[in-house]
């Protein structure tokens, strides 16, 4: 289905043609003056520079040629040159109802579907998440969501650290605890015991006291060194405990992933790409691609446009150690072999912005991807606390991801208990679904490269630009739909979708704002731009309760239109929840 704004300018377009102008002056866009008109062209503005004529001269030519359109309900020439335009109710009304039709509420498939890779976790294994891991999943997962919706192949990759010094501090920080363990016995060839030898709470107890240990032990540090070594050279005790580490560690993670309602394709993890690695750097050598500097293995990535100092890409250090630039590059190696994508989008903190565009360049000039292959940094800001500093626990810690989410469930029950009239269990329920649109709205509404305040009293109104907002607006709709099947013998909505021309300005409004919604989801895909849907939604809610609050529709003697009123509603819960859904959150039946 074509989007509104391409059917209006292809309209004004025909009318520019039959004028003897360039149709492509007639671009058309929503009107920054809604209170004057509803779409604006002001195409007639720099097609005076090449017609020499006055633009408002232009503009009459234009509005008189559209005269009896039946697209339009008026059209009028405004100095110095601008053309408003109104629609037509019943042209709006067709386009509503086609939209109620339409599998896709009138969004387009596109036609060149992409294998499109995000990376969107990045989490240390024996770590617990905290607050810093939230934006980028649910940043994400949404994007993932909307590349999906419009038919894109989309792959989510949680892309675990797993293969640094914190394995060596684990496995030694447990060899002094355990000395006795059988992983820890070079002579043993039998098979180790498939329990592990901690728990997920013990795990996040042992890494962070091994970490602290070895800032005020040197030879502690230089024994976790050794195990690192060890583990990465495949001694069999060591890999075994990794294997332990790994699979307590995920489990615990995808429960709490799972809490978040996020969800990845793959699991791959740091150690995953180091049997890439070996090869990878023979053929930057091989290639000329890479030199030594320093003693160190260093590709070049600075160019001579560059306005700022952009260092080398470093592939080895001097002792022949690999880093986080080495392992990420096999990662792309890894990517471009098994799914051959056409995009890679990396959503991590903006902080390490001249970190990727070092890797990002590093992969281009030696040319482990294809020429027309994207990777596209998507860099957001920090979450904060009312005080503006980074987001802590009232002791000034880093707070514990599944702290925060318990925190703003409970805050959700005790203001859905306030008017409580539903069971416990219900409300409890009721409280989790809207504690996660609190969280993930109050987050996504904002420009993803943006800091914000993450203020729990506002993200958990139910007025304002807010996920529970939305949730209520949409539980509203589900209620009057209810009503209208009880009062009509329990009847399903009818096939017909008809919807009738606006009745009141409020409708037209309403209509105005869903028409909007395809044009919307492909701008904030091709965008990487989540806060637009929390845009349109906001500003749907608002059309509608508007609209709502001015209209009886229950109540309503004209059956014809009360079901034209149904349709329109059906059509708005449709759109709203397409939209929550690709944010990441659900809305429950009553609240």
């Amino acid at each position: 289905m074509k989007k509104i704004l391409d059917l209006i300018a292809i309209e004004i377009a025909a009318a520019f043609k039959e004028c003897g102008y360039d149709e492509n002056y007639a671009k058309v866009t929503l009107s920054n003056r809604p209170d004057l008109c509803e779409y604006q062209c002001n195409g007639a503005l720099p097609a005076a520079k090449e017609y020499k004529k006055a633009p408002i001269m232009i503009a009459n030519e234009i509005v008189a040629k559209l005269e009896g359109s039946s697209m339009f309900s008026e059209t009028a020439a405004v100095m110095p040159g601008f053309i408003n335009i109104k629609l037509n109710t019943d042209f709006l009304a067709d386009y509503i109802s086609g939209m109620g039709s339409e599998e896709f509420l009138g969004c387009e498939k596109t036609e060149n579907p992409k294998t499109i890779i995000i990376d969107y976790g990045g989490p240390n294994v024996a770590k617990p998440l905290h607050v810093g891991h939230l934006r980028s999943a649910i940043i994400g997962e949404s994007i993932k969501r909307i590349g999906r919706f419009l038919g894109h192949n989309m792959i989510g990759d949680v892309h675990l650290g797993d293969w640094g010094l914190q394995m060596g501090l684990i496995i030694t920080e447990l060899k002094k605890r355990q000395p006795d363990l059988v992983y820890f016995d070079d002579s043993f060839e039998g098979e180790y015991p498939e329990e592990a030898p901690f728990t997920i709470s013990e795990l996040e107890e042992i890494y962070p006291a091994a970490s602290g240990r070895s800032k005020e032990d040197p030879e502690f540090k230089e024994e976790a060194m050794q195990a690192t070594f060890l583990l990465q050279n495949g001694t069999r005790g060591y890999m075994a405990l990794w294997n332990h580490i790994l699979n307590v560690s995920v489990n615990d993670l995808k429960k709490n992933y799972e809490n978040l309602d996020v969800s990845f394709e793959l699991w791959k993890k740091e150690s995953d790409a180091q049997a890439y690695i070996p090869e990878m750097v023979a053929y930057m050598k091989e290639g000329g691609y890479a030199h030594i500097s320093e003693g160190a293995l260093v590709v070049d990535v600075k160019e001579e446009t560059d306005t700022r100092e952009i260092p080398p890409c470093m592939i080895l250090k001097s002792d022949g150690a690999s880093l986080y630039n080495t392992t990420d590059l096999a990662t792309i190696v890894e990517r471009m072999k098994l799914f051959n994508p056409d995009e890679i989008i990396y959503v991590v903190d903006k902080r390490q912005e001249l970190y990727f565009e070092q890797v990002f360049r590093c992969a281009r000039k030696t040319k482990i991807i294809r020429d027309d292959t994207k990777l596209k940094f998507l860099g957001f800001g920090t979450m904060n606390g009312k005080d503006g500093k980074p987001f802590k626990t009232r002791q000034g810690g880093v707070m514990r991801l599944e702290n925060l989410i318990s925190d703003i469930n409970e805050e959700m029950y005790k203001k859905i208990n306030e008017n409580r009239t539903v069971s416990d269990e219900e409300a409890r329920a009721t409280a989790k679904i809207v504690g996660l649109s609190a969280v993930k709205y109050g987050d996504l509404s904002n420009q993803a490269s943006k800091d914000y305040v993450f203020d729990v009293d506002r993200f958990t109104s139910f007025e304002g630009d807010t996920g529970p907002y939305i949730l209520y607006t949409i539980v509203r709709i589900k209620s009057i739909l209810a009503k209208y099947a009880e009062q009509n013998g329990g009847q399903a909505l009818a096939e017909d979708k008809t919807v009738m021309p606006a009745a009141s300005e409020s409708e037209k409004s309403l209509m105005l704002e869903l028409t909007k919604f395809n044009s919307m989801m492909e701008s904030s895909f091709e965008d990487i731009a989540p806060h637009k849907v929390c845009a349109f939604i906001y500003s749907l809610a608002n059309a509608f309760n508007k609209f709502y609050h001015e209209t009886k529709i229950i109540s309503e003697e004209d059956k014809n239109q009360q079901k034209s009123w149904i349709n329109l509603l059906q059509l708005t819960k449709e759109v709203l929840e397409v939209c929550i859904d690709v944010l990441g959150f659900k809305a429950p039946d009553r609240m």
